[in-house]
């Protein structure tokens, strides 16, 4: 493979790039796994980012036609797994093809989608099951899954009780995953303390994986653009948010900019530098700066981090950037586990994290 080019001068191109790497090996009703899935979902909602910030209308259209791959002509959704948290997610996309185009399609799948969540199985304290099978598990990642869409639902349809649902479910989360000593989050918590994984005496996930603590501060700031700003729980996620990122910049390799697999062991020689995480932190930092939680000061960590990822980047025989050093899906194990996962080139939610940073580290870019 060649190294990348140098005729690249912006994160937008960057981000383009990425989208035409995937259009070019996929027609969107090709796009993996085979069912309605956040795989594909955050690789478009970066998508959508992009298409809102160049009105690219290919961006667009490709975005529709995964969408109306999926979602049939009475509204129903073809195929989803409706007691799993990550088929949830990518029903985000239809707020948008629902708001351009007035079908009710994607206003009745929403409806399909959205109150799942009012029954959800939950653990003793109430906290989300992240799937069925995995019984009173709370996983970092499910805040994405669930968050953003519950609270765009709550503003566009009118039903406040979804902004308190996931205020609820993002404190609880932190409030048993947090350790004080780092201020990073474990991957998950079982309160009965029945999974393998379980710490005995806390229920707690044994290490910080990094791309699942990606996905909690890109969902609270997600969740921050329906939110009330008077809700008497934004305040504290405010304050979880905060924490939460800055407690990150620690463990930013000063060598590279990139975050490690497992984020607080860098030292150890079998750790390995990881992309997606990196690119979901970059955005979560560059995003909180802008919309005001964040000092600016950390920018300078945004940047570091965007160009670490950059500098890994290649391209294959036909010109399509290729982004590697992704780990691929993960469930909750311990430090071997994790450093033993296999890495991805351009997988989806590899992808989708690449395309979110540069997209975000574009708006920086246009108020330096």
């Amino acid at each position: 493979m060649m190294q990348t080019s140098t005729t690249v001068t912006s994160p937008m191109e960057w981000a383009q790039k990425a989208c035409e790497a995937i259009m070019a090996k996929f027609e969107p009703a090709q796009l993996p796994p085979d069912r309605f899935h956040y795989h594909q979902g955050v690789f478009l909602s970066g998508m959508e980012k992009c298409w809102r910030q160049t009105g690219d209308q290919k961006l667009y259209d490709y975005m529709k036609g995964w969408v109306d791959s999926q979602i049939l002509e009475d509204g129903s959704i073809k195929k989803f797994k409706p007691d799993e948290l990550d088929d949830i997610q990518p029903g985000v996309l239809l707020f948008t093809l629902y708001e351009e185009t007035g079908d009710e399609r994607y206003k009745k799948a929403l409806h399909t989608l959205v109150p799942l969540l009012k029954s959800w199985p939950t653990n003793p304290s109430g906290g989300f099951w992240h799937k069925g099978h995995y019984p009173n598990q709370m996983w970092l990642d499910g805040l994405y899954m669930a968050g953003p869409i519950a609270t765009q639902f709550a503003k566009t349809f009118g039903d406040s009780d979804y902004y308190d649902m996931m205020a609820f479910q993002a404190i609880l989360m932190e409030k048993h995953t947090k350790d004080p000593v780092t201020g990073l989050l474990y991957h998950g918590w079982d309160e009965t303390k029945e999974a393998n994984w379980a710490d005995p005496a806390t229920g707690v996930a044994p290490e910080f994986w990094g791309r699942a603590i990606g996905w909690y501060p890109v969902a609270l700031l997600e969740m921050f653009e329906y939110m009330p700003e008077e809700h008497p729980d934004k305040a504290a996620l405010v304050a979880i948010l905060q924490d939460l990122l800055i407690a990150l910049t620690r463990y930013q390799d000063a060598a590279t900019g990139l975050w490690y697999q497992v984020v607080d062991k860098g030292e150890l020689p079998d750790n390995w530098l990881e992309n997606s995480c990196t690119a979901l932190y970059v955005h979560a930092i560059a995003k909180a700066v802008r919309l005001g939680y964040l000092d600016a000061k950390y920018m300078d960590q945004a940047w570091k981090g965007y160009q670490g990822v950059i500098d890994t980047l290649t391209f294959d025989d036909n010109g399509r950037v290729v982004i590697g050093n992704i780990c691929i899906g993960t469930g909750i194990g311990d430090y071997a586990h994790y450093i033993a996962r296999p890495t991805s080139e351009n997988d989806l939610h590899g992808a989708g994290a690449f395309i979110l940073m540069c997209a975000e580290m574009n708006l920086a870019a246009k108020t330096v």
